[in-house]
């Protein structure tokens, strides 16, 4: 059963754990089973001692106690002086918020603006309202794993993923920078699952429905022409600027973010006419796609685009159901997709798409009328 200890006429029990010198209470915090953590040792004198490490819900665990254990009794055998446990120094008064603000400000500095406001704006809608003013320390595993799967009720796993690594990546921030001693707690979190291979693509009547349907709105036709065309991901396409296009040789250069590269698109006659006209007032720096003035954003272009792209296409789909939903990244699906049923080469499909490894653009292939569906109608033929 382990040792016992008495304290408030209550009974503990510690129990051990897979390693020796490390044992754990059973306790609570704010409500929520927790442990408590100690470690047990002889001193340069072989006196025993024991030390209260920490708890679980403030992101200690069996192998970083174990750790601790070892690196003291090293210290011990070669005379060192002994290392402080961080369970004093762990307590900071720092709030999750404060901490973010401090990893906004550097990411400032080292990243583009474009993938700081994705990241501030994540922040901001799953986060803040949470985790926000809670110190750091007390925001534990078992907190971030509600917090999954709350989201992932009307989230799809991709992107609940990409918010729980936003809070990893405050976490180690934290750490790097020494503002906690602590454990980061994302680093016990199993991800979710996911399928990347979005299925669903727009053919050519419903690109029609689509272009009709948002016509007498020049920011979104404007947006939709552009990405159909081109096949450029959201990011690319709102950062595009008037500099970048190219009326006499009909192209437009496109900035991939995530490739940290540029390439280029092309644009055909009428949407040459289209565009002429639209930046004729604009500067050579300006955004082509601007809201009163300014550059528009992610979140700008998906809250209109989204009611129209589930009326026209998401009708009775589940909200979770990625793989036939169609969002603002099904247009840069559907550019390939339709380039690969006209029957383009896929190496030119590589290159207008901008990947780097060809295996990402070969999932486009069983498109193509050279897949040999052609070939298989053939010899079925008539044998029914």
């Amino acid at each position: 059963m382990g040792n016992k200890r008495v304290k408030m006429g209550r009974k503990y029990v510690r129990k051990k754990t897979k390693y020796a010198g490390v044992y754990y209470i059973e306790t609570t915090t704010n409500g929520r089973s927790d442990k408590t953590f100690y470690i047990r040792y002889k001193d340069e004198f072989y006196k025993d001692k024991e030390l209260r490490i920490g708890k679980q819900s403030e992101g200690y665990s069996v192998n970083l106690c174990n750790a601790k254990r070892n690196e003291i009794m090293h210290k011990i055998k070669h005379g060192e002086e002994l290392p402080k446990i961080a369970n004093n120094q762990i307590k900071t008064k720092l709030t999750l918020n404060d901490i973010a603000h401090q990893y906004f400000e550097y990411r400032n500095v080292h990243n583009s603006t474009r993938s700081n406001q994705n990241e501030q704006y994540r922040y901001d809608t799953h986060l803040k309202h949470l985790f926000g003013n809670k110190l750091i320390y007390t925001i534990s595993l078992q907190d971030i794993e509600k917090l999954q799967a709350d989201k992932l009720k009307t989230l799809a796993p991709k992107t609940v993923n990409h918010i729980t690594t936003l809070l990893g990546t405050i976490f180690n921030y934290a750490i790097t920078k020494q503002l906690y001693k602590g454990n980061n707690p994302i680093q016990n979190l199993k991800k979710l699952s996911i399928d990347n291979k979005r299925e669903r693509f727009l053919n050519r009547d419903e690109i029609k429905i689509l272009m009709d349907e948002v016509r007498d709105n020049e920011l979104l036709y404007l947006f939709c022409l552009l990405s159909l065309s081109t096949g450029g991901r959201a990011t690319t396409i709102i950062n595009i600027q008037k500099k970048h296009i190219d009326l006499n040789n009909r192209t437009v250069t496109l900035t991939d973010f995530k490739n940290k590269s540029t390439y280029k698109g092309f644009i055909t006659t009428d949407m040459a006419t289209i565009l002429k006209e639209h930046i004729s007032t604009l500067k050579t720096n300006d955004n082509i796609l601007r809201i009163n003035n300014k550059p528009i954003s992610i979140s700008q272009i998906q809250k209109r685009l989204k009611p129209i792209l589930d009326k026209l296409f998401n009708e009775g789909l589940d909200v979770k159901d990625a793989k036939n939903r169609v969002v603002i990244h099904t247009f840069r699906h559907s550019f390939a997709s339709n380039l690969a049923i006209g029957g383009t080469p896929i190496y030119t499909i590589q290159k207008l798409m901008n990947h780097r490894d060809i295996n990402m653009t070969l999932r486009y292939a069983k498109l193509s009328p050279e897949s040999g569906r052609d070939m298989v109608e053939n010899i079925m033929k008539n044998i029914y």
